[in-house]
């Protein structure tokens, strides 16, 4: 019973690995194919829409406008997340739980609510949508991921380290940076990978906040409507490259951090 059970749960798993994995296998094999027939069968292959995509001069601004709004709205992000975490950690006080739901609310509210709100709050106070109304939107939605996950790794962190520190003439402030700051390192880097793919990932805020330079999932979404393409799957598998090489090259780094923080 037990031999059946594991096998269950081995088939249900690859089941489910093949489930996400086969509709990126046919968009990379389609921005292969000779054709800007998106289906089966492929006659010829080619790297041409690779091509198209680096000479597309919209598509590469579009591109580093993106990775400027992840960059500058992940930097924004870390330096909240580390003093909410700093102040929602350690210290008690009356109303804690409520201040915590609230600090979560963008995290679980919808992604169109939480968009339209902001818009209507922007307008309110006479800010113009553009890089500022798009970075204070994804700010706000990514603030909540760092801070539990910053939340989660604080928890662990030997108080007596601190205190050895304190009692030894540290300052607050050294105690926090030579103590505090490497131990959190490791959820630093995870944060940062995180806040910075959900930026460059983000479409309802950038449609709804964004100005008229649209970032790369808006341009692609109004390319889309025109049709697909090829070059549409060449430049969703690069992206998805590099989402990859980044997450991978996170996740290393993460642990040898943690290993020396230990």
């Amino acid at each position: 019973m037990r031999k059946l059970s594991s096998r269950l749960l081995a088939s249900s798993y690859w089941t489910f690995i093949l489930y996400l994995s086969l509709p990126l296998a046919m968009m990379i094999l389609m921005s292969f194919k000779d054709s800007r027939f998106i289906g089966f069968p492929i006659n010829a292959w080619t790297t041409d829409w690779y091509l198209q995509v680096f000479r597309d001069g919209q598509m590469m601004r579009s591109m580093a406008y993106t990775t400027f709004i992840a960059v500058v709205s992940m930097v924004l992000t870390l330096l909240i997340s580390i003093w909410t975490a700093m102040f929602m950690g350690p210290f008690r006080f009356r109303g804690k739980m409520l201040v915590f739901a609230l600090l979560c609310l963008p995290a679980v509210m919808p992604g169109i609510i939480s968009a339209i709100s902001l818009r209507i709050f922007i307008r309110s106070i006479g800010m113009e949508p553009g890089v500022v109304a798009l970075i204070m939107g994804q700010v706000i939605h990514n603030v909540p991921f760092a801070t539990l996950m910053l939340l989660a790794r604080l928890g662990s962190l030997p108080t007596s380290q601190i205190e050895a520190a304190r009692d030894l003439g540290s300052s607050a402030w050294d105690a926090f940076r030579r103590i505090t700051i490497p131990y959190l390192t490791p959820a630093i880097f995870g944060a940062a990978t995180f806040c910075m793919l959900l930026s460059y990932d983000d479409f309802v805020r950038a449609f709804f906040l964004g100005g008229y330079e649209p970032t790369l999932m808006v341009l692609l979404f109004a390319k889309l409507r025109a049709g697909m393409s090829p070059e549409i799957n060449a430049i969703s598998t690069i992206v998805l490259v590099l989402t990859a090489v980044v997450g991978i090259w996170a996740e290393r780094a993460s642990r040898r951090n943690k290993g020396t923080a230990r």
